[in-house]
């Protein structure tokens, strides 16, 4: 199971944030390498000042979305940030920021949060994920 799961992370909505990272845990669960690549808002959510911070769900979720996620985040389902870290415990995950959207965000390396391994461009992100999958959420 080396085929690696490349994840392009655009959107910086909690339910997306949460999906991600529970993808990402799995396929480490399994021994899958996991490149993520956060852009634009997604990239902004993973800044120290905003990691844990709300940052809403997406438009589709309305009222009953978010009832879900509030009781599922009452019973003790960790936040994305946190099963993010699970994930990198497992081993093999890495994630990069883009460096386009941090030059459009204007954010150093220093503004991110420990999760984040490092910045790199979209050709590198390409060159790591070789001849896996992209999936774009």
């Amino acid at each position: 199971m080396d085929e690696s799961l490349n994840l392009v992370v655009f959107s910086g909505t909690d339910d997306k944030l949460q999906a991600v990272a529970v993808l990402a845990a799995g396929a480490a669960a399994l021994g899958k390498p996991v490149n993520l690549f956060l852009q634009y808002w997604a990239l902004d959510a993973f800044t120290k000042a905003k990691i844990n911070r709300d940052h809403g769900l997406a438009p589709e979720a309305g009222a009953e979305g978010r009832a879900a996620v509030d009781a599922l985040a009452k019973a003790g389902q960790a936040p994305w940030a946190e099963t993010l870290r699970q994930a990198k415990d497992i081993g093999g995950v890495d994630i990069q920021a883009c460096s386009l959207s941090m030059d459009l965000l204007h954010l150093e390396e220093s503004d991110l949060d420990p999760l984040v391994d490092g910045v790199e461009g979209v050709t590198s992100f390409y060159l790591n994920a070789g001849e896996g999958q992209i999936v774009f959420i």
